[in-house]
């Protein structure tokens, strides 16, 4: 059932049925796909006949059913716009899918290279309410799965907040150490020089970075050992899981980003003790008891859309700490967190660190997804093969209407579009809904064949 209109949308909708095509309305909100919140253009668009000059296509924000060129936002925060994240889920599912069982350019016989699924978690900056083990918390209490508590401070006053936002800033600099030394260790156990590591072998990875319930970031990563040529190559016989296993846990060991001097204490941070490595199996079928391939890509997938809103804070930058904070719903353990990340962004010397601007990610600036450049395909090219397909319907449905489009090899693009605005009206917002209502709507963002 299709919701109600508001009454500002009536009139909205009322006064373009007056002036306007209701139908090209829907259909250029449709095309969003469900984008909550797409990014307005103004301006124009000139297809031009490359030999000729002749004018062969023109498209005017003036002629568009909304006044205005809508384009999804693309966000990957679920809090932002659900859509777009689960597009930009699935293509993380994909992306490393196919680093695991092949795909996309990738051979399937990556699915027999060594490979792990490891967790590597932060320090502790000072006791928090927990459910070890599932049982009590120091506290005394049995905390409930849902209890707010969990996560934040025993005693607030002791608990090292400017300890655990640099781990955040730096987290990126000590995972970086990190493979620096998987790749030292993986030659010393071959007994050749690292320089020599790269005739031997490649080491692969895709990782996501999480937030845990204290605030503090930690990485799920698969790492795969391949031949020297990467993928589609073969690793040498004596490069095993196990091997690869060992190695993490010595590179975990030795690990260390050197941080800032503030007020006489000197800062280095390493991963925590806690360090989870699975070996991936290539069971793919429902039930297993092994870790397979599809369960790695879609755990990774699940947190890639998710940011440190999950640790009570917010999915925004911020732009003042007492304006911004009032109401927001922020947790009084991440309200702490940032306003340490205000006050140490002020310091001349974390200037780089950037903390006033990542205010908002408890201190964290890197990616949240990130792979190494031969683990699998980009999800750029999983974009422009959707862009491709979607581009080839097109074509096909104005061959079916009688009115090909031109050639794209044979014209000259010119176009110039303006930032007009971000959002949907009253009226955009109720057909959107109606699409959602009705699943069997034609149009939105197709996705490619997989």
């Amino acid at each position: 059932m299709c919701p109600a209109a508001p009454t500002a949308a009536i009139r909205q909708l009322a006064a373009l049925a007056r002036h306007g095509d209701l139908s090209s309305y829907a259909r250029q909100i449709q095309r969003l796909g469900g984008c909550e919140r797409p990014v307005r253009m103004e301006g124009h668009r000139l297809d031009v006949h490359a030999t000729t000059g002749e004018i062969v296509r023109e498209i005017a924000d003036r002629d568009l059913p909304a006044g205005q060129l809508l384009i999804r936002c693309n966000n990957r925060r679920a809090t932002r716009c659900a859509s777009c994240a689960e597009i930009y889920r699935k293509d993380t599912f994909h992306l490393v899918t196919a680093g695991l069982s092949g795909g996309k350019g990738i051979s399937p016989a990556v699915a027999q290279h060594p490979r792990v699924f490891a967790t590597f978690t932060a320090p502790s900056f000072g006791p928090v309410h927990n459910r070890p083990g599932g049982g009590r918390c120091r506290c005394g209490r049995l905390h409930p799965d849902d209890d707010p508590t969990l996560g934040t401070p025993l005693d607030p006053d002791r608990y090292d907040y400017r300890a655990a936002v640099l781990w955040n800033a730096h987290a990126g600099a000590l995972w970086a150490r990190f493979t620096t030394y998987l790749r030292q260790h993986l030659a010393s156990r071959a007994g050749i020089k690292r320089t020599e590591l790269r005739h031997c072998l490649k080491v692969s990875y895709a990782k996501v970075a999480e937030y845990q319930r204290r605030g503090a970031v930690h990485f799920h990563a698969v790492i795969r050992i391949d031949g020297p040529d990467g993928a589609d190559d073969a690793p040498p016989a004596w490069a095993t899981t196990e091997l690869l296993t060992d190695a993490i846990r010595s590179a975990v060991g030795l690990a260390e980003a050197s941080g800032p001097v503030l007020d006489g204490q000197t800062y280095a941070f390493r991963f925590g003790e806690q360090l989870d490595i699975r070996p991936i199996h290539s069971a793919d079928f429902a039930g297993s008891s092994e870790l397979s391939s599809r369960a790695v890509a879609a755990y990774i997938a699940k947190y890639a859309t998710k940011g440190a809103e999950t640790a009570g804070t917010l999915d925004r930058p911020i732009r003042n700490p007492i304006t911004d904070l009032i109401g927001s719903g922020v947790t009084d353990h991440a309200r702490q967190m940032i306003l340490t990340c205000w006050h140490l962004g002020a310091l001349p010397e974390l200037e780089s660190l950037r903390l006033r601007k990542w205010a908002h990610m408890l201190g964290f600036r890197g990616h949240f997804s990130t792979k190494s450049r031969a683990y699998s395909v980009t999800l750029g090219a999983l974009r422009q093969e959707r862009a491709d397909h979607n581009e080839a319907l097109s074509r096909e449905r104005a061959v079916i209407a009688g009115q090909p489009m031109p050639d794209p090899d044979t014209v000259l693009v010119l176009s110039h579009w303006r930032f007009a605005g971000t959002g949907l009206t009253a009226a955009e917002t109720w057909l959107a809904a109606t699409r959602k209502a009705n699943p069997e709507t034609k149009g939105g963002p197709t996705t490619c064949p997989r």
